[in-house]
């Protein structure tokens, strides 16, 4: 299956499951709604050891023939917290 062969798509981990796999929450408008499949880790995010907990955002390759597997192929960098509006400053 080559590259072009596969739907990606965005979701959320819901639950860690043996031997390195998740139940991922998907957000496409493509499959709607409160739709869910089961993904393992690629070899890339495996060989670099790359965490994944529940409530991360994943990038999702899912094969054409079986639309309820996956392959989890990028954890999405969650956003740094704003910095305060004001420097605050202490008065010695």
């Amino acid at each position: 299956m080559s590259g072009s062969d596969v739907i990606e798509a965005i979701g959320v981990v819901e639950e860690c499951l043996p031997n390195a796999s998740f139940k991922v929450l998907l957000d496409d408008e493509i499959f709607g709604k409160d739709y869910r499949i089961h993904a393992t880790v690629s070899g890339k995010i495996r060989k670099f050891r790359v965490r994944i907990i529940p409530g991360d955002r994943v990038r999702v390759e899912i094969s054409p023939y079986d639309l309820t597997k996956g392959r989890i192929v990028y954890r999405e960098k969650e956003l740094s917290p704003q910095p305060p509006a004001e420097p605050v400053t202490h008065s010695l």
